[in-house]
């Protein structure tokens, strides 16, 4: 009796499970169709006011400009203060991991050094050796680090006010460039007043702002940002405050190449992410057909035609491969996370569920993912009736940039959920301490 329940449990179990499966199929070609379809409106909306030729150039450009952008972001202030340990959270690494800066209680950096991501290298954190210690005396301190090459600066604190961060604001002010102050330790600040008589956290933490704020306008600052941070709690105080800011404050290369680089530690961030993801998709969407190396010939089945797509298979591999890495969907990034995470590397690989890891991305996975979509019989013209369609050189760029482009986007639909599913994973790894772990903006 119990043995043929448990059976027919379990006959009803699959039988759910392939019904989902049926269903989940269903709504992405929904997707697709919708997405085909919005992608065509598009693509005729814009060759109304510019043709394909123009339109390919200007990307191109684009794109070889952004490869080339570089972002320099320089980390100062008082030996001591957890420049070091900010550095390596900016970069979403751990302290004394390989390629980590250095800290420690000691004067750990003596010399000028940048730390970029292996995939990102353009993107860098620059460590720069505490002011006003033997080393490295005031009185020199700016030239010697040539201030004039950094796009962004982060004066870090960890106690009171000094006549350096005085010092380090005014040179930054003669060059007209941004900085923000960071009041870096404050759960230490936190716990040294908890005893006091009266503490609230919140009170505390305004009088810390305060102070900061008066103080960099009386050194002359007269909107001064100031940003309060502890290393062990990430996602509280303002440390997604002052992600956000660092990205909102770069010009449209330099933000999207930041973006790319930052480590996926919240929704918000795999939320710009994948908007940057899908802006440069818009752009490379119009390069596989205008390339001149290697394409391949497929046939889409398009107004009960048989007609030839040709593509440039690298453009589309080297796109896919891209949104990979940002992600952190390669070997090396999606280790440190684990690494961060305190997990397992094939653990954490388990919650990738649909896609690929950037090695793995070949020609042959490329053209199998194109076929899949020109198998499906989309049609790129869905408005045209049948007696006023007609094959020619234009329809024939239009088909490979709307299969190209949906099949990107698709692709990329794919990549932003399993990286949700790796973020899930991790955060219950970090439990019971998930506020290492950022959850949001």
């Amino acid at each position: 009796m119990g043995s043929s329940a448990s059976k027919e449990e379990e006959i009803k179990r699959r039988e759910g499970k392939v019904k989902r499966k049926e269903e989940e199929i269903k709504r992405k070609e929904e997707e697709i169709k919708n997405l085909a379809r919005a992608q065509f409106q598009e693509l005729e909306a814009t060759l109304r006011e510019r043709d394909l030729q123009s339109i390919t150039e200007e990307f191109q450009k684009d794109l070889d400009v952004l490869k080339n952008t570089t972002v320099d972001i320089a980390i100062t202030g008082v030996s001591g203060t957890g420049k070091s340990s900010l550095v390596n959270t900016l970069r979403g690494i751990i302290d004394d991991e390989e390629d980590s800066a250095g800290t420690g209680f000691l004067e750990t950096t003596k010399v000028l050094k940048a730390y970029s991501h292996s995939s990102f290298p353009k993107v860098a954190f620059w460590d720069l050796p505490g002011i006003g210690t033997p080393n490295f005396k005031a009185a020199e301190y700016t030239k010697k680090f040539m201030f004039e090459q950094y796009d962004l600066f982060i004066i870090v604190s960890s106690d009171r006010f000094t006549e350096y961060d005085v010092l380090l604001a005014h040179e930054i002010q003669k060059l007209k460039k941004k900085f923000y102050y960071v009041r870096a330790k404050v759960d230490v600040s936190l716990y040294s007043e908890g005893s006091r008589k009266n503490f609230t956290e919140e009170d505390t933490l305004e009088k810390i702002r305060r102070y900061c704020i008066d103080n960099l306008k009386e050194a002359g600052e007269s909107n001064p940002r100031v940003f309060l941070i502890s290393k062990g709690d990430l996602n509280m105080y303002d440390f997604p405050l002052l992600y956000k800011t660092l990205v909102d404050d770069l010009d449209d290369h330099k933000r999207h190449a930041l973006i790319e680089s930052m480590p996926g530690f919240s929704r918000e961030i795999l939320k710009k992410k994948e908007a940057a993801m899908d802006a440069h998709i818009d752009k490379v969407k119009f390069l596989s057909y205008s390339k001149a190396s290697t394409h391949i010939s497929l046939f889409s089945f398009t107004k009960s035609q048989s007609l030839p797509f040709v593509c440039d298979i690298a453009v589309v591999e080297e796109a896919m491969q891209h949104i990979c890495k940002v992600f952190g969907f390669d070997e090396f990034s999606l280790n440190r996370f684990a690494h961060w995470a305190g997990m397992p590397f094939k653990e954490l690989r388990s919650a990738i569920k649909s896609s690929p890891m950037a090695s793995e991305i070949t020609p042959e996975f490329v053209t199998d993912l194109l076929k899949k979509f020109l198998d499906r019989g989309q049609q790129i013209t869905p408005d045209v009736p049948d007696s006023e369609f007609k094959w020619d050189n234009l329809t024939a760029r239009k088909l490979n940039v709307i299969t190209v482009s949906v099949t990107l986007k698709s692709f990329l639909q794919d990549v932003v959920k399993d990286a949700e599913n790796v973020q899930a994973k991790a955060a219950e790894c970090l439990l019971p301490n998930p506020s290492k772990f950022l959850h949001g903006i």
